[in-house]
């Protein structure tokens, strides 16, 4: 039986000889530049007693939740939370899930199908390529923010078209166009489906909410497992695309409800978010901060995700390695997870990190740089 799967083993030892090999470690002690918890709620003793009060007053808040929503999984809990979020953000509808894979996951395989077209921004997060699998939709891909080129690819279309894009990129932190992408799709009558994952809390509700484009946008996906600190995700949409998820979408009709503590804490942590607004200022604080190293940096001057292209995986390693045994904790993108020649550091800056902890790491940096000429 082993030899049937020496191809798997054949793979592994590949990426190992190159470096590539993906490995799972226990979380690492230092100063964090590499989580996706932009506001540090994910440490926030203030927000963690909230939590625990809710908890000591309610322990049912822990119980399992038995099944998947359509049986025995759903909860008032669950239902207010996703009446609270339909508000808040302006849709007549909100669905949740367990996490924003899944709900991406569920959207866009339910969505689309084998008549329809989806046009993917080409550095959209991965869940939607996956999804776009499950859909049998024909997958059409667009040059990363390049307007001219997505309507290029609309002209040519005559189905159902759906368009999907991030509102903030994980990799090269920068911002999409959004205003101008929704007069392109409203110009070809396509559907727009925003994932503002990287930008919920750090921009309020997300680029959707602050430049009110509800009414333009079919679907807007909300994950919390980055600035809210928790996990779990949200569908933000009308009532008839919410009601045809429910009964077509396997991955939620599939999928057992995460337990009422999860949907508490989400509703918290908005109410959290709006009590401490200065936190998102601080963040701010910080970028600009970094920004102000005049560091060779691709990303958007106020993304709190910062690039910065080491084009060369060796050199990159031991970039990393310098910043770790000097405690700072980083993310190196590799070839082939990235094009080759564009490799990057990733850094993440949060409003916990200080002034002297974002200036050591960047002396680090510009020292590098400038040793290996780049």
């Amino acid at each position: 039986m082993l030899n049937q799967f020496l191809h798997f083993q054949e793979a592994l030892e590949k990426r190992k000889e190159n470096g590539t090999l993906r490995i799972l470690k226990s979380q690492q002690k230092g100063i964090d530049f590499y989580s996706n918890d932009y506001l540090g709620l994910a440490g926030n003793t203030d927000f963690q007693n909230i939590l625990l009060k809710n908890v000591l007053e309610n322990p049912k808040l822990l119980k399992g939740s038995t099944g998947s929503r359509l049986i025995s999984g759903n909860s008032s809990v669950i239902t207010e939370t996703e009446s609270f979020l339909a508000k808040e953000h302006g849709y007549p509808s909100a669905l949740l899930f367990p996490s924003g894979y899944n709900a991406n996951l569920a959207l866009f395989s339910a969505l689309p199908t084998r008549h329809d077209i989806m046009i993917v921004d080409e550095k959209i997060h991965r869940s939607v390529h996956d999804a776009c699998k499950i859909s049998n939709a024909k997958k059409l891909k667009f040059k990363h923010n390049d307007i001219e080129d997505l309507e290029q690819v609309l002209k040519k279309q005559n189905g159902l078209c759906y368009v999907a894009i991030e509102s903030l990129y994980s990799m090269d932190g920068d911002f999409a166009p959004i205003n101008e992408i929704v007069e392109i799709t409203e110009k070809y009558n396509a559907h727009l489906i925003v994932d503002e994952a990287h930008a919920f809390g750090v921009f309020g509700y997300g680029l959707v909410n602050e430049f009110q484009l509800q009414n333009k946008v079919l679907a807007t996906v909300i994950t919390y497992g980055k600035a809210l600190g928790s996990h779990g995700a949200a569908v933000l949409s009308n009532d008839l695309i919410k009601s045809y998820l429910v009964n077509f979408s396997s991955p939620f009709i599939y999928t057992t409800s995460a337990h009422d503590f999860l949907w508490n804490s989400i509703l918290e942590g908005y109410n959290f978010l709006n009590a401490n607004k200065r936190l998102s200022g601080k963040l701010q604080e910080n970028i600009k901060i970094f920004r102000d190293q005049n560091l060779n940096s691709l990303s958007s001057e106020k993304s709190p995700i910062q690039a910065i292209i080491i084009p060369d995986n060796h050199q990159l390693r031991n970039l990393k390695e310098i910043l770790s045994e000097n405690g700072f904790l980083t993310y190196a993108v590799l070839s082939p997870a990235v094009k080759e020649g564009t490799e990057r550091l990733r850094i993440c800056l949060h409003s916990f990190n200080t002034e002297e902890e974002i200036l050591g790491l960047t002396k680090i940096i510009k020292g590098f740089v400038k040793g290996i000429n780049i």
